[in-house]
């Protein structure tokens, strides 16, 4: 039998390229386990949810005051 490997919230954020992704408002996904109060993901859960993330200026931003003719 094989032990499953889970990310630890510190993993997390060096998978995703910053330092603590909770201190940053990232809402990451329901963790995989929980052993305590610790959370584990797998890093396929990590990089579904991060593919699926919106991509910089997801929502068009703020209207234009004076919108092109």
């Amino acid at each position: 039998m094989m032990t499953e490997r889970f990310l630890s919230l510190k993993e997390v954020g060096e998978r995703l390229g910053v330092k603590n992704p909770a201190s940053k408002g990232y809402k990451l996904p329901e963790p995989d386990a929980l052993i305590g109060t610790t959370r584990g993901w797998l890093p396929e859960t990590i990089d579904k949810w991060n593919a699926a993330r919106p991509g910089r200026g997801a929502g068009g931003g703020r209207p234009r005051k004076h919108p092109e003719e």
